[in-house]
């Protein structure tokens, strides 16, 4: 009785992780770039009871006597499935289409990668720099932030689907010989995640493979004036929420006739 009464408490503490990651899933479900998380379970070791069990007639059974002792959470996996995207109208909102990841140069002057492409120029002394709405300098192939000179026009400034911005020179469309950066992993569930939609490079994600330089990668397209909204699924977060409580509520009886049945065996002293 007192195994029972910890399997359930195990039982109990993963459903509560779970419906963790159910509400932060909702809590994102319009932050542009997430991706779904999904909690895993294992079981926990088992505990030999008998390694030979006999029926009735003294005859040997096929198989032992095993019994579990609970259950843990094994990994919380985001799904990178590709988000629906939204037309924003606004020039400096970027959507990817395909695996990539926009390169960022976050605060410590570390490499980021983002899914979100809610982006902005902000004015430097070279000129203006396409930035994350936190002020990360968005980068370019060579990793390098985008800079655009202080005499071109931003109203002017355009994008082809893989990402190389044009400029109108000499009365035709040029491009300036800036591309945005995308780069793809071999394990995206691997990277790890930080605040503001960031991630970082993980040993179990891979080292990042820039698309422009990877002949073998399926190259991605960038999508102007969109953004790619989350791929979470309000009906089915809530469909596992509902699933992940009563599976909570099951264990919580469970330790309940546990402790009734300990109650039963301590009145049977007096």
């Amino acid at each position: 009785m007192m195994r029972s009464l910890w399997t359930a408490a195990s039982g109990m503490i993963s459903q509560q992780t779970n419906v963790d990651t159910i509400s932060n899933n909702l809590a994102n479900i319009n932050t542009t770039g997430y991706k779904k998380e999904t909690a895993q379970f294992k079981s926990l070791l088992y505990q030999t009871i008998q390694n030979k069990s006999t029926d009735s007639t003294g005859g040997t059974k096929p198989v032992g006597a095993q019994t579990g002792l609970g259950v843990k959470n094994s990994a919380i996996v985001s799904q990178y499935t590709q988000g629906v995207l939204k037309q924003t109208d606004n020039d400096y909102d970027f959507a990817i289409e395909g695996n990539g990841f926009f390169m960022v140069q976050t605060g410590d002057g570390s490499v980021g990668y983002t899914r979100s492409g809610t982006f902005g120029l902000s004015m430097g002394p070279n000129g203006l720099t396409l930035a994350t709405t936190e002020g990360y300098p968005v980068l370019d192939t060579s990793g390098s932030p985008i800079v655009f000179g202080i005499d071109k026009d931003p109203s002017l400034l355009t994008l082809d689907e893989n990402g190389n911005f044009l400029y109108p020179q000499n009365g035709t469309v040029e491009p300036l010989g800036i591309q945005i950066g995308l780069v793809q992993f071999n394990n995206p569930a691997g990277l790890e995640k930080t605040s503001n939609s960031i991630l970082t490079e993980t040993a179990s994600s891979g080292t990042a493979r820039l698309e422009s330089q990877d002949a073998a990668l399926k190259k991605s397209t960038v999508k102007r004036g969109y953004l790619e909204n989350s791929n979470v699924q309000a009906a089915t977060e809530m469909v596992d929420l509902i699933v992940a409580q009563r599976a909570y509520e099951m264990n919580s009886k469970a330790i309940n006739a546990a402790d009734e049945m300990l109650q039963q065996a301590n009145n049977l002293r007096r």
